[in-house]
């Protein structure tokens, strides 16, 4: 992609860098640039794809992608193992006593809340390894 599109000498020398890291350095660089600049990193679109040099640069194409950090888990399903589901449940909302969570699955769609992304996406893996099916909204 370097050769494609001339970039400064400073630029460069970012990008020889950047291309030396591993993925688990690299997420940790993804992860304090979001932190240091306020921002979301978002895959990029397949068509948006040719643009993505001049956009970073730009910035004007950022805000139009938004990414959402927040999403509400909805247990769709909660499958043939309900005692697995409860536990992950109570482990998400353990204010819930064993009746309360038992009808919330018992009764799908039953909304465990809002929650961020990462602890959503974990929800929704534990849940889904229960035998459970879930959405995120």
């Amino acid at each position: 992609m370097a050769d494609e599109t001339k970039v400064s000498a400073k630029l460069q020398k970012i990008i020889d860098s950047v291309a030396e890291l591993s993925v688990l350095e690299l997420s940790e660089l993804v992860k304090a640039l979001e932190e240091k600049f306020d921002v979301k990193a978002a895959a990029a679109v397949p068509v948006a794809s040719t643009g993505t040099g001049s956009s970073a640069a730009g910035g004007e194409a950022a805000p139009a992608v938004e990414e959402k950090t927040e999403f509400d888990v909805v247990i769709t399903n909660a499958g043939a193992n309900k005692i697995a589901v409860i536990k992950v449940v109570r482990e998400f909302k353990p204010d819930l006593g064993l009746k309360e969570a038992k009808d919330m699955v018992d009764a799908p769609p039953a909304s465990l809340g809002t929650m961020k992304k990462e602890q959503a996406e974990e929800a929704k893996t534990k849940l889904t390894a229960a035998g459970a099916q879930v959405e995120l909204k």
